[in-house]
């Protein structure tokens, strides 16, 4: 386990801002990297973001704004790339309408935003502590954070986070919807979309579909996996070669 103890800057900053200038109050979250994400994550959804309440039958039914696996793996990349030696701690700021992390790191030699969003190989910035990671079944080091991120984000309806590599490291940007209500619509504008693609062109794959949408792949595929559950399209024929039917 790794201690935190003798390394400066090395903890979790939380802030809550009503605009840049404007903070309101802030959190400190010190001691061992596995206390780190438990508390972190455990303060974004009881005490920054607020949750909707409602209920299917008796059962209470709370639903964040930003859904946790995402923020967690956020947090974990952080943890994993960040440079310890800047001194600089890993910095979470919250706002009404979104949430930013920053790590100060660098990205490999060559490297870019856009190759992030690829399939690319693992190549933390930290190995001894990713593999830490690992080994705690935290994190599953094959270099696919991102699309994690992205996928969660897609399940739950909220837009994709936007990546900048500036101020000397990483800053991913969650944004945050207004209500229940317009991540509802985003997931209706979405299905009516590629329903309206298998109406004109049946054989289209999934990927083509993600293309023209404008999401992700495996952000169809989830959308496509509820049409199917609700019996609103079924396949025809094999995977290759087969196409989509919208059911009567």
């Amino acid at each position: 386990m790794y201690s935190t103890n003798y390394i400066t800057g090395s903890y979790v900053k939380l802030g809550y801002f009503k605009t840049d200038a404007d903070l309101v109050f802030q959190d400190e979250i010190h001691g061992h990297l596995f206390n780190q994400v438990d508390r972190t994550i455990d303060l974004l959804l009881t005490k920054y973001l607020r949750a909707t309440i409602s209920y299917e039958g008796v059962n209470r039914v709370e639903t964040h704004p930003l859904p946790a696996p995402a923020l967690r793996e956020a947090l974990l990349n952080a943890l994993a790339h960040k440079d310890y030696a800047s001194g600089n701690p890993v910095q979470i700021s919250v706002y009404d309408d979104k949430v930013i992390f920053w790590n100060e790191g660098q990205l490999p030699e060559q490297w870019t935003v856009e190759r992030l969003q690829e399939k690319h190989p693992s190549r933390p910035f930290n190995p001894d502590i990713a593999t830490t990671l690992f080994r705690a079944g935290l994190i599953e080091a094959w270099g696919r954070g991102i699309e994690k991120i992205n996928t969660e984000c897609q399940k739950a309806n909220v837009p994709l986070p936007l990546i900048n590599y500036d101020f000397g490291g990483l800053m991913l940007t969650f944004q945050i919807l207004s209500s229940p209500k317009t991540r509802e619509k985003t997931r209706e504008k979405t299905r009516e979309k590629i329903l309206r693609l298998i109406e004109e062109t049946p054989s289209l794959s999934t990927n083509e579909m993600a293309e023209i949408i404008g999401i992700t792949q495996k952000g169809v595929e989830w959308q496509m996996a509820q049409l199917r559950k609700d019996g609103i399209i079924e396949r025809m024929g094999p995977a290759k070669g087969g196409y989509w039917k919208i059911c009567d």
